[in-house]
């Protein structure tokens, strides 16, 4: 059995929260199916282009609404699961060394692939599965880059990992651009939209006016709309903590959609 997993970053340092990380994760299986409904829905609203948060207008908001709702389709039949991660910028330990670390971002976006997903606790299903992780291009060096995929290749053998079926093969690591990927571009906007919301964006006025801009409102309109397909998967999802359970036996894998608040130890 194969899987793919999509990762992205987004801010790392906001007012309140920072450090936000999300992952979908695909049936190789499912990949084609999906990534043909959701380009053939671009073009046909004629989003040529990439889609992403930023790019949101009033223009836009409908058609970006409508790749959303195909998107979170596929997660509703539990054919793409998402995690996202962020840290709250008080959320530090003790002596302050996490954040002065230059390997920070590095260390959060393992943690991030390591237990978003609950890798390992996938104990019960009777073949190995290989996880095929798609990085958006990583903003730094070569040999940062080439360490920290070395890491994730030596994921599956730690200790954490000694009764998993996760495998991953060097040759199935790889950085990719967003523009030829529509899943990411998807997992873009959604994880803007959370940093839109948990830094309080959507309250913001241009200097001198009593109102917000139109972009600000339409980015709060598709935020509306993110959390009400969610909220439709998950009643009541409060999207600044870590998500429960929700009936799940094992959440870490099964839960179709979740937050996670990072604490480090």
């Amino acid at each position: 059995m194969e899987y793919i997993l999509y990762c992205d970053e987004s801010a790392n340092k906001g007012s309140k929260y920072g450090d936000f990380f999300g992952g979908c994760l695909i049936k190789s299986s499912d990949i084609n199916e999906i990534n043909n409904t959701l380009n053939n829905k671009k073009r046909e609203l004629n989003l040529n282009n990439e889609i992403k948060w930023t790019k949101v207008t009033e223009n836009y908001l409908d058609k970006y609404m409508q790749i959303i709702d195909i998107f979170f389709g596929y997660i509703k039949q539990g054919k793409i699961k998402v995690r996202i991660m962020f840290r709250h910028m008080n959320d530090l330990p003790s002596k302050n060394i996490h954040s002065n670390s230059d390997e920070k971002y590095f260390k959060l976006y393992y943690q991030f692939i390591k237990n978003a997903f609950g890798f390992r606790y996938i104990t019960n299903i009777n073949e190995l599965i290989y996880i095929h992780i798609y990085l958006d291009q990583i903003p730094d060096t070569k040999g940062k880059r080439l360490k920290f995929k070395q890491y994730l290749y030596e994921m599956p053998y730690i200790n954490d990992f000694a009764k998993s079926q996760i495998r991953i093969r060097k040759e199935d690591i790889a950085e990719i651009c967003s523009h030829n990927h529509v899943i990411l571009q998807c997992l873009d906007i959604i994880l803007g939209s959370m940093n839109f919301k948990l830094n309080e964006f959507n309250r913001i006025k241009p200097e001198g006016k009593n109102k917000r801009g139109k972009r600000t409102v339409a980015k709060e309109k598709l935020y509306k709309h993110i959390l009400h397909c969610i909220e439709d998967i998950i009643p009541n999802f409060n999207i600044g903590i870590t998500t429960g359970r929700h009936g799940y036996n094992n959440p870490h894998w099964e839960l179709p959609y979740s937050h996670w608040r990072f604490k480090p130890k």
